[in-house]
């Protein structure tokens, strides 16, 4: 490859791992003059072996390893886990376990956003931008706090629904929160979104149209940037999203600015979510916020159903899924979640436990859309997608 390129009187140049725009991850680029002809994706730099880890351990202790993949999108990823184990057991979540699950899926989902947003602007140049972005995260990261007692990993979505309930004046501070974000969003886009730097460096850069995002495989606000209206939460609908108003925010343009835009109204469409999800929590009646299939033979079932501290081994050590396999999608931040979890049926840790993240399903539209950019627009592609290197490598 190298010498065929020599002779094709073509350079090799090496971004990564080590470089501050190219995060833990090698691009080897193909050069004629600064134009890129070709990107090969080298990735793996941060491999934890997640996949493998989760096989010896119990289903309940996996919680806090699935969420460090993506960190700031904590919520959705632990989601997915939990979904899966819920469909294997046929485990169905009260209603209200469900909003307050929902609740903290779109506030992860706005804190990625916004995460995402930030090292843009840094890579950009716009440090102000960045710092306006991870001050509004702040916001994210105090929510959860509450909510979970944990800034960023909350692991408080479990099986059969969540660790206990969420008290009503966190519930208003929440919705207060989700008020002052949408306010001083206003902001940014006037310091960054808008600025005249920003579009001319982002505009028609990294074009991907319809078909291709189709065939190269790219999904969440990326494939919808390119114009593809698809959503889990709309297309195959989970927890509550079918009971809730909002809409799929999508772009015709395929270019790198489209796909900041797309992000941008999808944090407006999670606070719209997450003020419905609010106020039907405060309308309705204290109820239990785990299923009560998982507390037979538990006496104190009344008090644990609201919140399970110093009950949660006592339950979930004994939890073994039938034997067979699941799979189940999740709509995370960047995109699309799979997981897939095996059971031998006689364990309580999976056999086998597969996640394929986002960010490893559009790593292949990311390295396409570098095909006839100049070289210095690598960074601002890079973060047009918000690609997470952890999140793939897992």
């Amino acid at each position: 490859y190298i010498e065929d390129t020599y002779k094709k009187d073509s350079l090799i140049v090496l971004v990564g791992p080590q470089h501050g725009g190219s995060g833990h991850m090698r691009i080897i680029l193909r050069l004629r003059g600064d134009i890129i002809l070709e990107a090969l994706p080298d990735p793996g730099y941060v491999h934890r072996a997640v996949e493998k880890l989760a096989e010896n351990r119990m289903y309940i202790q996996n919680i806090p390893l699935v969420e460090r993949p993506s960190i700031m999108d904590c919520a959705n990823f632990n989601l997915g886990y939990v979904r899966a184990i819920e469909r294997m057991m046929d485990i169905e979540v009260p209603k209200r376990a469900q909003y307050i699950r929902m609740i903290l899926a779109e506030l992860c989902r706005i804190g990625t956003h916004l995460y995402d947003a930030g090292i843009l602007s840094i890579f950009l140049g716009h440090s102000t931008g960045f710092m306006w972005c991870f001050g509004l995260r702040e916001i994210v990261c105090e929510c959860l706090t509450r909510i979970s007692g944990a800034r960023v990993t909350a692991s408080y979505i479990i099986p059969g629904g969540v660790r206990r309930d969420v008290d009503d004046s966190v519930l208003k501070y929440v919705y207060e929160s989700a008020n002052s974000i949408e306010n001083k969003i206003i902001g940014f886009k006037r310091i960054f979104v808008d600025n005249p730097v920003t579009i001319a460096r982002l505009k028609d850069v990294a074009v991907i149209g319809r078909s291709t995002a189709v065939k190269v495989g790219l999904v969440g606000p990326f494939l919808r940037a390119s114009g593809i209206e698809y959503d889990v939460r709309k297309i195959e609908p989970y927890e509550a999203y079918d009971e809730v108003e909002w809409d799929i925010p999508i772009s015709y343009d395929g270019d790198s600015y489209a796909r900041l835009l797309v992000r941008l109204e999808e944090i407006y469409q999670s606070i719209k979510i997450i003020r419905q999800c609010i106020e039907r929590l405060l309308e309705m009646p204290k109820g239990p916020v785990i299923s009560e299939r998982l507390l037979a033979g538990i006496k104190e079932k009344d008090a644990v159903s609201r919140d399970i501290r110093g009950f949660l081994y006592r339950i979930f050590a004994r939890l073994v899924p039938p034997a067979g396999e699941t799979t189940i999608l999740t709509e995370a931040a960047r995109g699309l979640l799979l997981y897939t979890i095996v059971s031998d049926g006689k364990s309580n840790a999976p056999y086998r436990l597969r996640i394929v993240s986002p960010s490893w399903l559009y790593l292949k539209g990311f390295m396409e859309s570098l095909k006839g950019c100049r070289l210095a627009d690598l960074q601002a592609v890079y973060g047009s997608f918000g690609y997470f290197p952890p999140e793939a490598d897992r």
